[in-house]
């Protein structure tokens, strides 16, 4: 069986094939078009088949991580939206909360106010209402002024329509009925529910969700529909799967109808890509580690687990989210970010970027100012010449006169100046880590980088080193991590119903009832996919919290079916992870059930391990000696430094720092503090030690 990654980033679109019986692999990278990104996957595709005699008919799946809902909410460029709410409650996505996201600044950007998702004209209301505690209709929907509504929005030329009803959680009726009558009167448009996307409680939070996925819809639908119309085209008849935030797939069907699934699509195939490298490498405590052109994504990964959002921080672009995310945090730090001064004179990098157009000055594409990867081509740790393995030649002189400028600026020497760039970059990438380990109470001396993407493993001993990070941790194709993190995941849809009840007043027969109907819904979706209920997997979780708190815990729910030992068992597990998030717990206080939540897993063909690798010697993986400069006791030093064909290491090979290590998909620095041993699965590893 044969299959394809691809993921999509901001500079280059990533690809690998694997043939999954023989567990050969097979990368390619092609430069991103942010135009229309489906064009540069289907060249990508067509390229990598061709090079490796593969029909493309012959492929089972193709596995796809895309940008296109994140950078639609990044850049706010997405659909023109309509609304349909309850009548009082029009500006509930505009008030939002009391909480402020920087409590005393009078002076803060709230992205809901500052660029609505659904501006306030285009908002409707109707009667209807819908109360708690059981979802009883205490007034019928108006369907009339539904239809009024309708009206209205097709007069105003809406893309995409959100109804968002109150308490739909407890009953989506109300929902479900306008979404009929609005398909109705608008044909063609884009409409969704929040009870279908999000149903649970804070109306806020929801709305938003239900906005988002209005927001991106039609983009999102639109560039499934043509993906896969090209790939039948390219005559690829494989199974398209799409990432979903989740970390699982999604099908196409699926993802048109909730686009929101794929709000970090891309991101959490890295996360997904560094938690298959700790487990080739056999490392169960990892801080993921992905650089691209245009940012740096940080996940962690304990005992293969990866962390996972809460309501408290699931957020995209500023906007509340209530879907199931891998906890990625991303921050403006890149190969192309670019060093300038600020207003106050400042001196900074990123998070503004250079991207895939023009590019960093050494792409000769026509960028002038001074980046990350021009930095690096300046202190002689890219090669201009091996550049993804020779196939692109940067522009050494370029990449000199746009550091040489900022030099200037700076009143520094250009060496000066170029390290001074990688030094920034990497503490802004040390402080995002910092934030979620340290910050979190997590320690990260007790675990190992993963360090991905084109230039994580540029920066990731000397980011390792000014965490107290021992060890870095090198995949065996650096570059297409995140692709290869598509290759290793499962279909899996996720369900979620609001429960109030408290401890001793439990209603188990409802608690049963409610996990069994969430079950019975997402064995309907998985059959419409095609997968049979004996290969689907289900794990139950709840929300927890004590009586009175604002937010909850997450917790696993064991068993089939729920009884009182299962329910202690319970509690007794909420009230261990409290102690071990807060530092305390209260044993005898008043429980509360919030969410119950049902996760259905199908499993899909992925790939395990790779080949061991054959090396030749350490002779021959040498291919130059030439010098390149690091800050050592201070003060900036220049060292004859040992270049590196990665293809060509032989297992078990040991490298003292100062060296390079080239491969086609990236390039890896071991700094003079530093060492690195090529293990038999392929995976490097790098003993760091202090900057």
């Amino acid at each position: 069986m044969k299959t394809i990654g691809v993921d999509v980033g901001g500079t280059f679109t990533d690809l690998v094939l694997c043939d999954m019986t023989r567990n050969d692999v097979a990368i390619h990278k092609v430069a991103t078009t942010p135009d229309d990104p489906a064009r540069g996957v289907m060249q990508g595709i067509v390229e990598i088949c061709r090079a490796n005699g593969v029909a493309p008919e012959d492929i089972s799946y193709v596995f796809h991580g895309t940008t296109i809902a994140t950078n639609s909410i990044l850049e706010h460029k997405g659909a023109r939206c309509g609304m349909v709410t309850n009548e009082g409650f029009r500006d509930v996505i505009h008030i939002a909360r009391h909480q402020r996201v920087e409590h005393y600044s009078i002076m803060q950007e709230l992205p809901w106010q500052n660029r609505p998702l659904v501006r306030r004209r285009h908002r409707k209301v109707v009667k209807g209402r819908i109360i708690p505690p059981h979802g009883e209709e205490l007034e019928p929907l108006d369907e009339a002024g539904v239809r009024r509504a309708g009206a209205e929005l097709r007069a105003e030329q809406v893309e995409a329509v959100a109804v968002c009803f109150l308490f739909s959680y407890l009953n989506p009726a109300h929902e479900e009925r306008a979404q009929q009558i609005l398909a109705e009167e608008l044909p063609g448009v884009f409409i969704t529910t929040s009870s279908a996307i999000a149903p649970q409680f804070r109306e806020f939070e929801r709305f938003t969700t239900a906005a988002l996925s209005a927001f991106i819809g039609p983009k999102v639908s639109r560039y499934v529909g043509q993906l896969g119309h090209a790939l039948r085209q390219a005559s690829v008849r494989g199974e398209l799967r799409i990432m979903a935030s989740n970390g699982g797939v999604a099908t196409p069907a699926m993802v048109a109808e909730k686009p929101a699934l794929t709000l970090l699509s891309g991101l959490a195939a890295g996360v997904l890509g560094g938690a298959w490298v700790g487990q080739i490498g056999n490392r169960e405590r990892l801080i993921t580690f992905d650089i691209g052109g245009t940012s740096a994504d940080i996940g962690i990964v304990t005992q293969g687990r990866f962390a996972e959002t809460d309501a408290r921080s699931t957020s995209i672009g500023g906007f509340p989210l209530l879907i199931p995310m891998i906890d990625v945090h991303t921050i403006g730090a890149g190969g192309g970010s670019i060093a300038h001064l600020d207003r106050g004179g400042a001196f900074r990098v990123g998070p503004r970027s250079a991207g895939a157009i023009p590019g960093p000055a050494a792409y000769g594409r026509g960028g002038a100012e001074a980046t990350v990867t021009d930095a690096n081509v300046v202190l002689g740790r890219l090669v201009p010449e091996a550049f993804l393995g020779g196939e692109m030649k940067l522009d050494s002189d370029a990449a000199h006169r746009a550091v040489a400028q900022i030099a200037t600026q700076l009143n520094l020497e250009t060496l000066e100046a170029a390290e001074g760039i990688l030094t920034v970059i990497n503490s802004n990438m040390a402080n995002a880590i910092r934030s979620r380990t340290i910050q979190k109470g997590l320690d990260p001396r007790g675990y190992s980088l993963v360090a991905f993407g084109g230039a994580g493993p540029l920066h990731g001993a000397e980011v390792a080193a000014s965490l107290g990070i021992p060890e870095v941790v090198v995949p065996p194709y650096p570059g297409i991590t995140s692709a290869m993190g598509l290759l290793t995941t499962d279909l899996k849809y996720d369900a979620i119903r609001t429960q109030f009840q408290i401890r001793g007043s439990v209603a188990i027969e409802k608690l049963n009832k409610d996990l069994d109907e969430m079950e019975a819904a997402l064995t309907a979706q998985f059959e419409a996919d095609g997968v049979k209920r004996a290969a689907i997997v289900f794990n139950r979780a709840g929300d927890l919290r004590y009586v009175g708190q604002g937010y909850e815990l997450r917790i696993a729910l064991p068993g089939a079916r729920v009884n009182e030992d299962v329910l202690e068992a319970f509690w007794q597990s909420f009230n261990d992870t409290h102690r071990r998030e807060y530092g305390r717990a209260f044993d005898a206080g008043p429980i509360e059930i919030v969410n119950l939540r049902v996760t259905g897993t199908a499993t899909l063909p992925k790939l395990e391990r790779l080949r061991p690798l054959q090396g030749g010697t350490l002779s021959n993986a040498k291919v130059n000696v030439a010098p390149t400069v690091f800050r050592t006791n201070g003060k900036l030093q220049r060292f004859e430094t040992a270049f590196y064909q990665r293809h060509l290491l032989p297992a078990g090979a040991e490298l003292i720092g100062p060296a390079i290590i080239l491969q086609r998909d990236s390039t890896t620095v071991i700094p003079p503090n530093a060492s690195a041993r090529n293990d038999e699965t392929g995976v490097l590893i790098m003993k760091v030690g202090q900057p």
